[in-house]
């Protein structure tokens, strides 16, 4: 019996994502048992998930995942790098699971493992280097890098999951592991902010949730039914408690935050002091070098208690 492994946050589960469990099963075999590492209550964006993580995982279950594991907070928490590696940590270590499945824009499973190659090969950091020095942002001084060396594979980083099927792949290198990849295109949008009635995407889903529209038909009926009735959880419900908490650090808490470096701890730590909502925290600090996502995670694990030795 195969054993396929995916890396997930299910938030929430959607069509999408049950039709991506039943072409698993079509390419594996219909025995194939899926092994799901879900992000617990908060996600990588840096935000709670919509919905417990134990509402997600039975909403997982009940539409054909056989077993869902929960990626450590840590992980969940983390850049692309951090999620990934996290995910394919627990896989590994359970010593049965054969493939890695994941959904890509492109499904080009060859193109996205010459990448993963390049980052990992020993010409790759002195390259990064050179492009760093020019002084552009970190994520377009490394495609520009990965273009140098690997031509027009490079591109596989310009979308999200892409990028993240290339950050699996890495974690399977750097591990030696038996775990195979395996990709599968997927059409449309991750980050639509409208649903597509045969992919929509988890975004899209969320929006029609938030503001109380009709989200049942992006949904299978066994998920739909989970979710019905099941709290909610939004950042903004919880704002002044999180600002009350931030407000409060001292400085040291900002300077051992992950991704604290260059000063940027300091610039948190002075606009968690002087700002009146996350969001012109967020703005205050934001610059080209620095992604929303990245500060956002910043925030969540001051909150958390959090720490880059963690």
């Amino acid at each position: 019996m195969a054993v396929a492994g995916v890396i997930c946050e299910w938030n929430p589960f959607h069509l999408g994502h049950g039709a991506l469990l039943r072409r698993i099963r079509t390419c594996l075999g219909e025995g194939t048992a899926i092994v799901c590492v879900m992000s617990g209550n908060y996600v990588q964006r840096g935000v709670p998930a919509l919905f417990d993580k134990f509402t997600r995982a039975r909403a997982a279950v009940e539409c054909g995942a056989s077993l869902v594991l929960e990626l450590p907070l840590t992980c969940a928490v983390s850049s692309a790098e951090g999620f990934a590696g996290g995910g394919v940590a627990v896989l590994d270590r359970l010593g049965v699971v054969d493939t890695l499945c994941f959904g890509s824009e492109s499904g080009d499973l060859r193109a996205i493992q010459n990448v993963a190659e390049v980052l990992c090969g020993g010409a790759y950091d002195a390259v990064l280097r050179r492009f760093l020095e020019g002084g552009g942002s970190y994520a377009a001084c490394r495609q520009a890098a990965v273009r140098t060396l690997a031509g027009g594979d490079a591109d596989r980083l310009s979308d999200p999951n892409d990028n993240l099927g290339v950050e699996y792949c890495k974690a399977l290198l750097r591990r030696e592991s038996a775990i195979h990849p395996l990709a599968f295109r997927r059409p449309g949008g991750y980050h639509d902010e409208r649903p597509d009635s045969e992919n929509p995407s988890a975004t899209a889903v969320r929006g029609l949730i938030e503001r109380g529209e009709d989200w049942r038909p992006y949904v299978p009926e066994a998920a739909a039914a989970v979710f019905a009735g099941a709290p909610r959880y939004r950042l903004e419900a919880g704002e002044r408690a999180m600002l009350a908490v931030l407000r409060s650090l001292p400085d040291e808490a900002f300077a051992a935050l992950p991704g604290s470096a260059e000063g940027l701890g300091n610039k948190l730590r002075r606009a968690c002091r002087a700002q009146a909502s996350v969001a012109a925290i967020l703005s205050s600090v934001k610059s080209k070098r620095y992604a929303h996502a990245r500060l956002r995670r910043m925030l969540l694990c001051a909150y958390l208690g959090l720490t880059a030795a963690d």
